[in-house]
């Protein structure tokens, strides 16, 4: 099980295994979703008060509302996902050829 950590601002993590999905807070659909995490108590709110840009799906059905953008979340998971297939890429950016 993978336990790596991705961090959605403010210092606070999700565990990678545990995401369905990120997405827009913006669509019918979605603020339905988040309207029925509230009532069923499974809404976590991590914005310290400022605007929701993103909404993460756990697979426990417990919704994390983050201000920071969709896409940027992506890019870090994507981040992590290169790191892990190439974990001397970031230790070693550059190759010198002493020849």
């Amino acid at each position: 099980m993978d336990n790596r950590l991705i961090n959605i601002g403010f210092g606070n993590a999700v565990k990678i295994s545990r995401i369905l999905a990120v997405v827009n807070p913006g669509s019918s659909p979605i603020r339905k979703l988040k309207d029925d995490a509230r009532q069923e108590r499974k809404l976590i709110d991590v914005t310290e008060g400022r605007r929701t840009r993103g909404i993460i799906i756990l697979d426990t059905g417990h919704l994390v509302l983050s201000s920071v953008q969709p896409e940027t979340i992506n890019q870090r998971l994507a981040a992590l996902d290169d790191h892990q297939k190439n974990p001397d890429h970031l230790l070693h950016p550059m190759e010198i050829d002493d020849d």
